[in-house]
């Protein structure tokens, strides 16, 4: 089968390997349908995600059909269309239990970064019957494509929010996690959102699409000043941080009103600093770490539903044989790039 392997230095290459085979009793094959490149892929062929693994097949947003499960697999069969969970986890272990699945100690992160990820024709998924989520017939392998990354962290950051009916949050970074944070941020009650970002184009497409209530773009107006006025000099109620800027850290820490939640969804390249002296006072949780994606299940219902609809987000779309083009694309955000989808046949 074909694979987009990452190798050593950084570099991607479109190789030849064996197709993948069950190796554990948990374990199921997919054939990839469609997937998706992230933010995440770039960090790692970037050198900046310690723990991945060179010369391992990249990607982890992706939906298929189950081909094979190993024989402890009970939710899944063979024909079942399927929407992966970024995160590989067992379910049964001290942080799965109360959770906290990225932090499982049986699985973790892994698909595209330890292990071979999904950009490839067929993909192994550990521990199937947590990782892999059946889609109902009124979803489509598009509306799914995101449920168990993007869409999820977007979730995950208004989840840590604590959002009460009438708060206004505020969203740092109007790109595809920014914008599912705010979808989620108003279904959990939020009465109005703030996006702010320096791309017009995603801050204006965040006000089409009802997203947002107010945008803010910081290279053309003074947004602490701006936050304090929407909010009558309170600030924000909770703050999602999905940028990962050089300062928009600070920025996140600024426009929230004292005693609120900073959510930091984003990742960062560099080390960011707390500057406790300057805030002290404000009496601010700051929640961080990577997206515990236990609500799939949940999102594909909503989904379902009408709730929440991620379709838009897809700008670009290019065969399996052409991904180096595509990654070339997203990277390079050419034509107003938001995701680019893969498709394998």
């Amino acid at each position: 089968m074909k694979a987009l392997c990452c190798h050593k230095n950084g570099s991607i290459e479109l190789i030849d390997k064996p197709v993948p085979e069950i190796q554990d009793s948990k374990d199921a094959i997919v054939k990839v349908k469609m997937s998706a490149i992230c933010t995440s892929d770039l960090h790692i062929m970037h050198g900046a995600v310690p723990r991945a693994v060179p010369e391992t097949v990249l990607g982890h947003e992706f939906v298929g059909e189950v081909v094979s499960v190993g024989n402890d697999v009970k939710k899944l069969k063979i024909g079942s269309r399927v929407a992966a969970n970024c995160i590989t986890f067992c379910g049964e272990c001290f942080f799965c239990k109360k959770g906290f699945i990225n932090n499982c100690t049986n699985g973790g992160w892994e698909i595209g970064c330890r292990i071979d990820g999904c950009q490839a024709e067929y993909v192994r998924v550990p521990f199937a019957d947590t990782g892999l989520s059946v889609l109902p017939d009124e979803v489509s392998y598009k509306n799914a494509l995101f449920v168990g990354d993007i869409l999820s962290s977007g979730y995950f950051g208004a989840e840590l929010c604590e959002i009460k009916k009438g708060d206004i949050i505020a969203v740092i970074g109007a790109g595809p996690v920014g914008l599912c944070a705010m979808n989620c941020a108003k279904l959990l009650g939020a009465e109005k959102i703030i996006a702010i970002d320096i791309d017009e184009y995603r801050l204006n497409l965040a006000q089409s699409k009802n997203f947002a209530d107010y945008i803010i773009n910081p290279a053309k107006e003074n947004t602490e000043k701006q936050v304090q006025i929407i909010t009558e000099g309170h600030g924000a109620d909770g703050v999602i941080e999905a940028a990962g800027g050089e300062n928009t850290f600070e920025l996140a820490w600024r426009i929230a009103r004292p005693n609120s939640v900073v959510a930091l969804v984003a990742m960062y390249e560099k080390n960011q600093t707390l500057p406790l002296p300057e805030m002290y006072g404000k009496n601010l949780i700051f929640k961080t770490g990577g997206v515990d994606a236990i609500h799939c299940d949940k999102l594909i219902q909503h989904i379902k539903n009408g709730e929440i609809n991620t379709d838009f987000l897809i700008t670009h779309t290019v065969n399996f044989d052409n991904i180096l083009e595509g990654y070339k694309i997203f990277e390079e955000k050419q034509d107003n790039c938001l995701k680019v989808a893969i498709v394998y046949e």
